[in-house]
């Protein structure tokens, strides 16, 4: 299984199966609600290793996620268009698309005897936007 993200702004970030590692969706509800509320959020948590660049190769686009979550409220570019995808056996699993998708959360660990570094980004669709939302799958990943 692997997965492939693109977030498309003022700059386009891919990351692909060498760098990412898990992904976690969630549609998040209130837990106290008695019937089925209408306060309703999605996210993703998605982690992986940072890749270093060698031999000429170009480096990953972990660096562009961290500028990312450093963009402020007050600017458009902090929301984005975000698509994952999940492949299994060159099929689409599932494509999560967060047509307006900020970041929460960003987090980078490096360690003197790991070698690589992990990243670890937690995204949100915006609330007010989130029937913009979409879960496709079920084709083939060459797309």
């Amino acid at each position: 299984m692997g997965f492939r993200l693109k977030v498309e702004g003022a700059e386009t970030i891919e990351l692909g199966m060498d760098n990412i590692q898990r992904v976690i969706y969630d549609t998040d509800t209130p837990d106290d609600s008695n019937a089925r509320s209408t306060d309703v959020g999605s996210t993703l948590k998605i982690s992986g290793k940072i890749i270093t660049a060698t031999d000429g190769d170009k480096a990953d686009d972990t660096l562009k996620l961290a500028l990312w979550s450093l963009v402020p409220a007050e600017k458009a570019d902090c929301y984005r268009k975000l698509t994952l995808e999940v492949i299994a056996a060159d099929q689409v699993v599932r494509e999560i698309t967060f047509p307006n998708a900020f970041v929460v959360d960003y987090k980078e660990t490096f360690g003197d005897t790991e070698g690589v570094g992990t990243f670890e980004l937690y995204v949100k669709q915006k609330k007010d936007k989130t029937e913009l939302a979409k879960l496709n799958g079920g084709y083939d990943a060459s797309n």
